[in-house]
């Protein structure tokens, strides 16, 4: 009995379905069809002629004919493709006869009875293509390298049940393509992550990873969905063939028995202990943490902070608490670790379904506690939100924040973040309710430094004694504790390459030469090369300024045992080239300080409230990089005497200066060094004690000054014999320093310019100088010195 058509009149051209076995089948199959018929009645599909037919029957499409795409679909251009290779395309007969829609998730099942086949079985998602590829199922190139040799008789049929979203999934690696395992171990969670994230998949399902050209097979062991309802559960008991969706929180967990065994993973686990310089901060830290997840018990009614903001310079530790933290308590608490630029979607409202992920996921975990930790929270809550999205993912963390207050789950979670610089981030984060702990992470002092490098130290063998370690701590001035590890990793490693096993004060101080600090990168640091020897004369000068602040570094503890402070701040006033700048470049040479010269019409602006806020960034970063001298340069220009206008912008600028010398915040370890040719100028509230507190005269150099100043100038030239150094000094009586300096320049100009091969400066080229360049301090203003000196 011949089969007969269906009653679609275009499916009649290539199908024909037979009523005695309610089977679809191709035209050119229906000759030979009565002869297997009674097998498709009694449901034996096995035989070897019906496993050379292609037919459609109760949904299902059974084919042999599986081929890889090489033709283009022109809708599909726009899509990613990664998506596109997720698709199957079948031809529009077989999804009508099979009642597939576009994009559904069908499952894909290798049908052969041969045993040495392994069975396969792939979700992937439909998409038509014409009528004349009838039965014919197209692959990805992926698809079809990976699997055509299991696939080589298939089924297509819809999914038995709908899948579930997947919290946890096990992982097995099987094979690595020759790789190492230890160098992809800590990145292959995140790169299942990404390649896993909106597939569905069953059990011992096979993956195909390409990574730099090498094929990883991972087999999908085990899931763990969250089955909420009576009804979840019994669908989960009754159905044989279980499907999962992988969902943007679901957690890659590795077989540890694939893990590689290395020595160094226990080594690379990070402590509270081994953080150093940081005790009163950790301590602050680790009490706010134990009162909110129950480990420590407080009063009832007593208001628990629930979230704490780490804020201070990269590179001091924020990171490395958050990790010392996780690792302390691994065993007792849940870690949720939010990367803020990697919740970002640019799909509207995706990235607000992200963010609740995460916290979704601390809630399910609850009544065990959970620490949430977030990188950089200034990308999710930025000061000025510039986008739209910005400002949605603002509101909902803050929304999110909020809900712990009402939210029984979170009597158990703890939200601990890290911030660069906390001016960058929303206000409206750090009132109370939210983050209403904070915790700065500063550079860390001398003792901090020392702290942390004996703490480094102590796990490498070194030859450095208790003295070389307190001096090397004394000298790091801005290195952050990233530096300082840095630092002894380039001394260890200076001395592995010499074939040594301990490294010494030569391998530190070549790693000193090579290691810059963090936290200068951001400060325009000056490090000016001048000594005490390239300063003629001035000796009761420098005596002054070595007492003020020399002595107070080297020798700290003889002021704290006399009970005196050193001053805050020194001015030097006097005729102009007299060598206030270079005296203070070379204290700072010789304290070994860092050093930031200040002009002062590079702090206004035409803005309102930047003038102000210069001032701010400049004792910010002078606290940053202490021990440091501030050096103002013309000090008159920014301090001088207040007029009738308290609102003009130079008013502006001394009140905030008047307030950064002694405000609310300490200035400690950092020096004021002001210069200026009119010290009747300055405001006389810039000058009382405890703000620049001691004034010093720069005189025009006398007698032997100017000796000293000829002498560091001429042997550095070829002078002849004729030149008379004491002459030259009883003809310059009344010049500066800087107008002694141009009379040698001069001289040696005029020999050039009479001969260009001359070997040596003579008498006459002096006297010409000496003409030329005459004295230009008036004594007027020498009479101005006198009275203020008379007043002060």
């Amino acid at each position: 009995m011949p089969p007969k058509s269906s009653s679609s009149k275009k499916n009649a051209i290539s199908w024909f379905f037979c009523e005695k076995c309610s089977t679809n089948i191709i035209v050119k199959d229906r000759n030979g069809h009565e002869n297997i018929c009674d097998r498709f009645q009694s449901g034996d599909t096995s035989s070897e002629a019906i496993l050379k037919t292609d037919f459609v029957k109760s949904n299902i499409l059974a084919t042999s004919t599986v081929e890889k795409r090489t033709f283009v679909v022109e809708e599909l251009k726009e899509i990613s493709e990664k998506q596109v290779n997720n698709l199957v395309f079948i031809s529009e007969g077989v999804m009508k006869l099979c009642k597939f829609y576009i994009g559904q998730d069908v499952l894909i099942s290798s049908s052969s009875t041969e045993l040495t086949i392994p069975v396969v079985k792939l979700v992937r998602k439909a998409w038509p293509i014409p009528e004349k590829f009838l039965t014919t199922v197209f692959l990805s190139l992926e698809d079809h390298t990976n699997y055509s040799q299991n696939l080589r008789r298939i089924t297509v049929e819809k999914l038995p049940s709908s899948p579930k979203p997947v919290k946890e999934v096990t992982v097995e690696v099987v094979n690595t393509s020759g790789l190492d395992l230890n160098d992809i171990w800590k990145n292959l969670s995140k790169i299942l992550q990404v390649e896993l994230r909106g597939k569905v998949f069953c059990e011992n399902t096979k993956i195909f990873l390409d990574f730099f050209n090498k094929n990883i097979e991972v087999v999908l062991k085990s899931f763990q969905t969250s089955v909420d309802d009576l009804s979840d559960q019994m669908e989960e008991l009754s159905i044989s063939d279980r499907f999962y969706l992988m969902i943007h929180s679901t957690r890659i967990l590795l077989e540890e028995s694939n893990r590689p065994q290395q020595e160094s993973e226990e080594v690379d686990l990070v402590r509270l202990k081994d953080i150093g310089g940081l005790e009163k901060q950790v301590q602050q830290v680790l009490e706010t943490f134990e009162i909110a997840i129950g480990f420590k018990k407080v009063p009832k009614g007593i208001k628990i902070s629930r979230a704490t903001l780490l804020y201070g310079p990269t590179g001091c530790g924020k990171t490395m608490i958050c990790e010392a933290l996780s690792n302390e308590y691994s065993s007792k608490v849940n870690t949720i670790k939010i990367n803020s630029s990697e919740i970002f979607s640019k799909f509207f409202g995706e990235t607000e379904k992200n963010l609740q992920e995460y916290f979704r996921r601390a809630f399910d975990n609850h009544p065990r506690p959970s620490l949430i930790i977030i990188e950089n929270l200034q990308n999710l809550c930025p000061k000025n939100e510039t986008t739209e999205i910005l400002n949605r993912v603002s509101m909902a963390f803050m929304n999110l924040l909020d809900t712990f207050q009402f939210n029984e789950k979170a009597n158990k979670l703890f939200v601990l973040a890290t911030c660069g610089n906390i001016e960058n981030l929303n206000p409206s984060v750090r009132r109370c309710g939210r983050f209403d702990s904070e915790v700065e992470i500063p550079a860390p002092n001398p003792s901090g430094r020392l702290d942390i490098l004996t703490k480094y130290l102590n796990k490498l063998s070194h030859k450095l004694s208790e003295d070389a370690i307190k001096d090397l701590s004394n000298v790091t001035h801005g290195y952050v504790a990233s530096d300082l590890a840095n630092l002894v990793h380039s001394a260890a490693l200076r001395c592995l390459n010499e074939n040594r096993i301990d490294f010494t004060d030569e391998d530190v101080d070549y790693a000193l030469s090579q290691v810059k600090p963090s936290a200068m990168r951001e400060v325009l640091i000056e490090s000016p090369n001048v000594s005490w020897e390239d300063i003629g004369g001035q000796e009761e000068l420098k005596l002054q300024l070595k007492q003020a602040i020399e002595w107070p570094l080297l020798y700290p503890e003889k002021f704290k045992k006399m009970g005196i402070k050193p001053p805050r701040g020194i001015l030097m006033f006097g005729p102009p080239g007299c060598s206030k700048t270079m005296i203070a470049k070379a204290l700072a040479t010789e304290s070994k300080v860092n050093f930031l010269s200040i002009k002062g019409p590079e702090l206004f602006s035409m803005w309102v409230g930047e003038s102000e806020r210069a001032v701010r960034e400049v004792f910010r970063k002078a606290r940053q990089v202490a021990p440091s001298i501030i050096f103002f340069d013309e000090i008159d220009a920014i301090g001088g005497e207040r007029s009738s206008d308290n609102g003009s912008v130079k008013e502006r600028v001394l009140t905030q200066l008047l307030t950064e010398l002694d405000g609310v915040d300490t200035l400690k370890d950092v020096t004021i060094v002001a210069a200026t040719n009119r010290p009747d100028m300055i405001d006389k509230a810039l000058l009382r004690p405890g703000r620049i507190d001691r004034i010093v005269y720069v005189s025009l150099p006398d007698e032997a000054t100017r000796r000293e100043i000829f002498r560091i100038k001429l042997q550095k030239m070829p002078i002849s014999d004729e030149v008379s150094l004491e002459t030259l000094v009883e003809k310059t009586n009344g010049y500066s320093g800087a107008e002694i300096q141009a009379i040698c320049h001069e001289a040696a100009l005029k020999t050039l310019e009479e001969d260009f091969e001359a070997k040596e400066v003579s008498w006459k080229h002096f006297q010409y100088a000496l003409k030329v360049v005459q004295p230009r301090t008036s004594p007027q203003l020498l009479s101005i010195y006198d009275d203020y000196l008379k007043r002060c």
